[in-house]
């Protein structure tokens, strides 16, 4: 990609992340390009479709979480990265469970695939953030991570702010340490 092409289609991303962020993946598309600085055919020759923009989107923020997640594997204390991921996981359902309802919506098969690929991603960092709290006997050793995942997907989804959230997973967080 020529660099003005890309300075635009990163301009459009950021612009489109913000703007998902404040009123839905339904926003008007409009409001993107003008935000990011280009015209309605910029975008379109970027993202054709509003699925696709949406995708660009969705993608960018696993690929963040799951970065995220390879970096705290380095942490000092397993226990505290995997809950500290977990957080993140949290606030990435919570913020992001709209953009991918509507990827999900679509029924293009290889949307499909694309979301089984993120969902995978999502569910290998916290099964090697796991595995390593497992290795030092900071949590559970009879934890799943699917399990584990669905827990912390259902506190996403049942709480309306971040303190509640917290609440709950401190709750979480007591249910993973090993029996005394």
């Amino acid at each position: 990609m020529r660099a003005d092409a890309q300075r635009n289609y990163d301009l459009l991303l950021a612009a489109a992340r913000q703007i998902f962020a404040e009123r839905g993946p339904d926003a008007p598309l409009d409001d993107v390009a003008r935000r990011a600085g280009v015209g309605n055919a910029t975008m379109y020759r970027h993202f054709p479709t509003r699925c696709d923009l949406i995708i660009a989107v969705y993608r960018d923020e696993v690929a963040e979480l799951c970065a995220t997640g390879a970096a705290l594997l380095g942490a000092q204390s397993p226990q505290d990265a995997l809950h500290e991921w977990l957080r993140l996981f949290v606030e990435h359902v919570a913020a992001k469970r709209d953009l991918a309802l509507a990827v999900a919506h679509d029924r293009d098969t290889e949307r499909s695939a694309l979301l089984s690929t993120w969902h995978e991603s999502m569910l290998t960092t916290a099964s090697e953030l796991l595995d390593r709290a497992q290795r030092a006997g900071a949590v559970r050793a009879d934890l799943d991570v699917r399990d584990l995942l669905t827990l912390v997907n259902g506190v996403a989804l049942a709480t309306a702010d971040g303190d509640q959230a917290d609440r709950l997973l401190a709750v979480v967080g007591r249910g993973l340490l090993p029996e005394s």
